[in-house]
């Protein structure tokens, strides 16, 4: 199925999971230069980037995107989803395994165009932790996008819900548990956050495992990992200082412990944690991860661009 914008499609993945996809191609007015993967977030799925994908193809950037494993259409569409797919069951690994396929079919559909991996929130902890822990697969990319990633949330659970959910992870993986979140926390758009509040796509639950590793992992990224991540790889981070959501002093903190020839992290005073719908940063937004893409696309992956660093200085020095 196509649309003015995108091409919908059905993909076999990991572990016998079909997959919603969407492909935005870049008009023949304006010749592709690269290709992004995006990786969506917790509770969430690819409609929620209509408006925003269509902005990074008209500047010569092919999206390829999908709803994840437990989340959106891969996990509600009665009749394509897989069987032994439920809202909210996943894992840590089973995500790698599944932004691995990912990166490979944007591979092979776009042969010789510069590959960037980028994430929101979930998805932004997931593209942090695919170099370090897929790092053959990874060194196809040429740069990283982090959005408002879960390093650490802005108002964790007690240490005691940690540890008993953990524990009972262990036993059943797949046990579906409540994650409320307040919908005002998305975006200064009313409007945007009612949608999101009514959108049938979306549940406000996950599987033991799958919210365990989430947190995890972004714990673990800032207390460990970040010393694997591979030197020659750029990152981007962008995050609003007034996310409640998934902490950006959290990320500003792994951005500075990362040890990279190219890395920058770029705030937004006051924003939200969906940094593509908030109307008064948007259009930046779009900018920045469009600017960042330019200046690595004509750079073999695992290059360095030492002329991309500047800005991102400027930006700290304003923390």
């Amino acid at each position: 199925m196509t649309s003015d914008a995108y091409t919908e499609a059905w993909l076999a993945g990991p572990q016998l999971t079909q997959f919603y996809t969407r492909t935005y191609l870049a008009s023949p007015a304006s010749p592709a230069k690269a290709v992004l993967v995006f990786i969506h977030g917790f509770a969430e799925h690819v409609g929620r980037y209509t408006e925003a994908h269509p902005v990074l193809a008209a500047a010569g950037i092919n999206v390829f995107t999908f709803d994840q494993r437990g989340f959106g259409k891969t996990a509600l569409d009665p009749a394509q989803k897989s069987r032994s797919n439920a809202y909210g069951r996943t894992s840590g690994e089973a995500q790698m395994d599944d932004v691995a396929w990912a990166v490979a079919h944007a591979a092979r559909a776009f042969p010789g165009l510069p590959l960037f991996l980028s994430g929101h929130s979930m998805g932004g902890g997931e593209v942090l932790n695919f170099p370090i822990r897929r790092a053959e697969a990874a060194s196809a990319l040429a740069g990283v996008i982090a959005s408002s990633p879960i390093v650490h949330q802005t108002k964790p659970a007690s240490k005691v819900q940690r540890w008993i959910g953990g524990r009972v992870a262990v036993v059943l993986p797949n046990m579906s548990f409540p994650a409320p979140l307040d919908y005002a926390d998305l975006s200064h758009d009313e409007a945007y956050n009612k949608m999101c509040r009514l959108d049938p796509l979306t549940k406000l639950q996950g599987s033991l495992r799958g919210i365990s590793d989430m947190l995890n992992w972004g714990e673990e990224l800032l207390a460990e990992n970040y010393k694997k991540w591979p030197k020659a790889l750029p990152v981007l981070f962008v995050h609003g200082t007034g996310d409640q959501i998934t902490s950006h002093v959290a990320a500003k903190a792994l951005h500075d412990k990362i040890v990279a020839d190219d890395k920058s992290f770029i705030a937004y005073p006051d924003m939200f944690h969906e940094l593509v719908h908030e109307p008064a940063c948007r259009e930046k937004v779009l900018a920045d991860i469009i600017a960042f893409i330019d200046a690595h696309a004509g750079k073999p992956a695992g290059a360095v661009a030492t002329d991309a660093a500047e800005p991102a200085a400027q930006v700290e020095a304003k923390l």
